[in-house]
């Protein structure tokens, strides 16, 4: 072989390692090979009326790209042998107790210890308000929000796979979520701007903002204890389930967590209870 045709090989060669080790790679799937459990279960308290339509909007999502969508409000599904079968969870506006029984809860959190895959949507973070591992796992939780508004969200890491076709300032009517117990682990990949709120509560956007004077999280990815985790905290109205560039949005999120997710490994759980201490790697 000449010198020119082993350069030409050699730089094929780099071009294809460089290019499967950038975002773009890792967001590729197997569609016939995920299956996604949507979990509709909410505890006392507001229940959202957008939770039918985001199952419903997911379930068209799966149509359109081929995968499985199972969809339950039933907590009894939680159990290992159960939840081997999914590429991961989303969880929609869900909020309060979403669990029965500790054992619900230990399974699914062995489920993300094996490997598993979540997705949560809005009011995700009002979920399991008392159990510091899923907050922990949730990046936080549940603080405040203000009224009903439009503001500008601006994503911040425009090269990651869930913020592809996102505008970089993207302006919509939303819920403004503030968040407290907040976790240092995720990473933001798109925030909302807190000089475009409307200035009605000032005292309360500067107490619940804390130390952020101009963007806040809005949405980010973690890769928490085994697991693979993004969540998003836009998606009250429900007209949003219909919107396409939502729906990218929330399509985009399955498809980065699914990328992520390889085999789902109980043998890798460790813990015993819904308790048992973080092992931090």
């Amino acid at each position: 072989m000449n010198r020119l045709a082993t350069g030409l090989r050699f730089g094929l060669f780099l071009l294809l390692l460089t290019s499967s080790v950038g975002w773009g790679q890792s967001a590729q799937v197997n569609w016939k090979k995920v299956k996604v459990l949507v979990y509709t279960k909410n505890g006392k308290g507001y229940v959202h009326d957008n939770i039918p339509f985001a199952a419903k909007s997911i379930q068209k999502l799966g149509e359109e790209h081929g995968f499985k969508v199972d969809v339950t409000d039933q907590p009894s599904v939680f159990t290992e042998d159960n939840l081997k079968q999914y590429t991961l969870l989303v969880f929609p506006s869900t909020n309060n107790d979403v669990f029965d029984t500790d054992a619900q809860r230990l399974s699914f959190r062995r489920y993300i210890e094996a490997g598993g895959g979540f997705v949560g949507v809005h009011s995700v973070t009002g979920t399991e308000r008392n159990w510091t591992w899923f907050k922990r796992m949730i990046g936080g939780t549940f603080a405040w929000h203000p009224k009903f508004q439009k503001f500008k969200t601006v994503v911040i890491d425009t090269k990651h796979p869930s913020m592809q076709g996102i505008p970089k300032v993207w302006e919509k009517e939303d819920e403004f979520y503030f968040t407290k117990e907040m976790s240092p682990g995720p990473t933001v990949v798109m925030a909302h701007d807190l000089t475009s709120l409307n200035g009605e509560e000032p005292d309360k956007v500067k107490m619940f903002g804390g130390s952020f004077t101009n963007l806040y999280p809005a949405a980010w990815y973690y890769h928490f204890d085994g697991g693979y985790t993004w969540c998003t905290t836009l998606g009250h109205d429900k007209k949003d389930y219909s919107e396409p560039l939502f729906m990218k949005h929330i399509f985009q999120g399955i498809q980065y967590v699914a990328s992520q997710v390889k085999k789902i490994d109980f043998g890798k759980a460790y813990a015993d209870s819904r308790d048992t201490p973080i092992r931090d790697n």
